[in-house]
Formats: C-alpha cells, sequence, structure tokens
C-alpha cells in the first residue's frame, strides 16, 4: 500500500472512531427500597458490633443525676425550667473555662426555645438524656458585643414573645411583652461598654434571625459542645433543681 493510501486510511478511521452519535433519550428504571423493620439484620455485622453497643448503651444509660419532676419548655411563659436549667449549665461549666483563656467572665447566656429538643422526664438523668434534649453538634462559643447590641438583642427578644433560655441578665417586660428594664450583674445595659455573652455557634452565625450576633466586637471558640457543658453539669450534681423564676418576666 502506497504511503498516501495510508494515510487516507488511517484518517478515515480516526474521523469516524471521533465521530459523535446523536444523543437519545435513555429510560432509566429507579425501585424504592425502604430501609425498615422488614430487612433482616445481618448475623455476622449484629454480632460483631454487639460488644460496641452494649458498651455504648451502658455508657449513655449511667445515672448522672435525678431530676423529681417532669421538665418541659411549655410550662412558662418567658422563662422555663428546662431553660433555665440549659443555660444555667451553660453559664456555669463555659465561665471558669472562658476565664482561663482571657482572665475576664461572661456577662450572660443566650440560647433558643426551639434548640431543646424534648422534655426531661421525673427519674434518673444519664448521658442519653443530653442527646436527647441538644441532638446537636452545637459548639458553645462567646460573643463580644456593645451595650447597643445587647439593646438589640432586648428588641429581638421582645419581638419574638418567647421563652428564649437566659442566664446572667434580668428583664422585665408588661403585658404587651415590651421590655421595660433589663439589668447585668445589677446595672442597666450601658451604650459604651461590651458584654461576653455565650450562646452556640449556630446562634452566633445568624440562626433563628438573630442578626445583632453579626459582626461583634470578637468572637472566642470554646470547642466544648452544650451538650457535653449539660452532660458534665449533670454529672457535678446530685439532683436537678430547675425551676421557673424572675429572670425573664412579664408584670
Amino acid at each position: 500500500m502506497k504511503f498516501s493510501n495510508f494515510l487516507i486510511l488511517g484518517f478515515l478511521v480516526v474521523f469516524y472512531s471521533c465521530k459523535t452519535e446523536k444523543p437519545g433519550v435513555t429510560r432509566i428504571a429507579s425501585e424504592r427500597i425502604a430501609i425498615d423493620n422488614s430487612i433482616e439484620a445481618d448475623k455476622q455485622i449484629s454480632e460483631f458490633i454487639k460488644p460496641y453497643k452494649e458498651h455504648l448503651n451502658a455508657t449513655l444509660d449511667s445515672t448522672l443525676a435525678y431530676n423529681p419532676t417532669l421538665l418541659s419548655k411549655s410550662d412558662g411563659d418567658l422563662n422555663t425550667a428546662i431553660g433555665n436549667l440549659m443555660a444555667d449549665a451553660v453559664y456555669i461549666q463555659t465561665n471558669p473555662l472562658f476565664k482561663k483563656q482571657t482572665g475576664k467572665n461572661l456577662d450572660m447566656v443566650l440560647l433558643n426555645h426551639g434548640g431543646i429538643r424534648a422534655e426531661i422526664p421525673a427519674g434518673n438523668v444519664s448521658a442519653r438524656t443530653a442527646y436527647q434534649i441538644m441532638p446537636f453538634e452545637n459548639e458553645i462559643v462567646i460573643a463580644e458585643l456593645t451595650g447597643v447590641k445587647l439593646k438589640a438583642m432586648l428588641k429581638y427578644l421582645e419581638q419574638a414573645k418567647t421563652a428564649h433560655p437566659v442566664s446572667g441578665i434580668k428583664i422585665r417586660a408588661d403585658k404587651n411583652f415590651n421590655i421595660i428594664q433589663a439589668s447585668i450583674d445589677g446595672e442597666e445595659i450601658q451604650d459604651n461598654k461590651t458584654y461576653f455573652v455565650a450562646t452556640s455557634d449556630y446562634l452566633s452565625n445568624g440562626g433563628d434571625n438573630m442578626a445583632f450576633f453579626k459582626n461583634p466586637v470578637n468572637i472566642y471558640r470554646t470547642d466544648y459542645k452544650v451538650r457535653n457543658a449539660m452532660i458534665d453539669y449533670f454529672t457535678k450534681i446530685d439532683t436537678v433543681q430547675a425551676k421557673i423564676d424572675d429572670r425573664y418576666i412579664r408584670e
């Protein structure tokens, strides 16, 4: 074969091998497979994980404290026993860490009512209880806010008309939820001061429309989850003594 013919043959092979086929419609069949109790467990896998499962359940269900009465987030008007418990636990557990890190003390805690995901029944309290109340991986952060920002927080609470958990602050509102007085450590909030507010990373990023957390003076991370703070708090107490009080009330 002449060299020229060889080149032509090679060109034709490359041309037709690279020729793009016209797109067509392909039918894709699918089937929904439910993942439920109708699927039998694999015995080998079940036997392999059994000791780990038993150890995990034993750890989660070991008693940490005793709770004498049912605690529910629907019990109060602007503060609830369970919300007060969570906010106080965050304050008590986080303040020593923050002071060690910065030499300063927390001024207050603000969490969100919607973040309380379960009740605490009367009876033994365990680590599983904390996981049920706070199933999220939310980390505690401390936002340094100006007094102006803190007053914006009060406006948010005024409009929310909800028992968002707080600690370290006392708030009085009228019957229409308008806040008429707020104080931290017995002093009214001052515009030219800054305040250290412990909250969750979710809220500090504007979750629940808490826009007043944006652009803080400073933000301090703790690498400490809200749930773990509750577990540590339950571990150090004997009996839960949570109650509705006067930290945030309507007159």
